[in-house]
């Protein structure tokens, strides 16, 4: 084991807590392993480690063999991630990093945490596009999330919005979480582009369980008014 990763996992696992592994792996069953270290600790580390020493600490795991990989703890590769967000570095290099760790990606919990500081993307739109739509044509289902997932939350603008919900629509895949994020996008994008996302729900090729699944999440939302939930019934397949 490299000396980098040697002395992040160790603060992982001095950071660990057994409830919250405990907790965590309900939520991810099946996937992995946990050390039960809290997001906002891993956060803070990956802080620390895009200013210093992350991508010292990348590049060892990019060398660990695909058996090796497979055995990494999930606030590893959540932190792995974060650091490639985090990180201030030009475009290809980040591209680059992110080509391992896309691959790496084996839990919703892993794709949408470390997503969450994808905000690089949002500065040159254009590029990061069309990088993230060359895992479009996956059949790995975290890779299909990690598509949808970064679009809702990256690209909901009106440049993207038609583009998005013609992805959305062609996605077919029977995998619960791409599905499940398919589901998820549509019902953020009813609540920025109502009028156009009310119109695609009413013609489309979904799953009847992924336009189903998208309509409950609307009507689960916050921001939706009590008649738009209502109407919105109708669209049942």
């Amino acid at each position: 084991m490299g000396k980098m990763r040697e002395s992040v996992l160790e603060e992982l696992k001095e950071n660990r807590d057994e409830k919250y592994r405990e907790f965590n792996e309900k939520l991810t069953t099946g996937i992995g392993r946990s050390l039960g270290v809290r997001i906002p600790l891993i956060r803070a580390m990956a802080k620390r480690l895009s200013l210093s020493g992350g991508e010292e600490w990348i590049e060892e795991l990019m060398e660990l063999s695909e058996a090796e990989r497979l055995e990494l703890f999930q606030e590893e590769l959540t932190l792995w991630g974060m650091v490639i967000g985090l990180m201030r570095t030009e475009d290809r290099v980040r591209a680059r990093l992110l080509d391992a760790w896309v691959p790496a990606i084996n839990s919703w919990a892993v794709c949408d945490t470390a997503n969450s500081t994808f905000k690089f993307m949002e500065r040159d739109r254009a590029y990061w596009y069309d990088y993230v739509l060359k895992y479009f044509s996956s059949k790995n289902e975290y890779e299909l999330r990690f598509v949808v997932v970064t679009l809702m939350s990256h690209f909901m603008t009106d440049e993207y919005i038609d583009s998005i919900l013609k992805i959305l629509n062609e996605i077919k895949q029977e995998d619960y979480y791409a599905n499940m994020a398919v589901a998820w996008a549509i019902s953020v994008a009813f609540v920025k582009y109502k009028e156009k996302t009310f119109r695609f729900l009413s013609a489309n090729d979904l799953s009847q369980d992924v336009q189903n699944k998208a309509i409950r999440k609307i009507r689960e939302s916050l921001r939706v008014t009590a008649e738009d939930k209502e109407s919105v019934l109708s669209l049942k397949k």
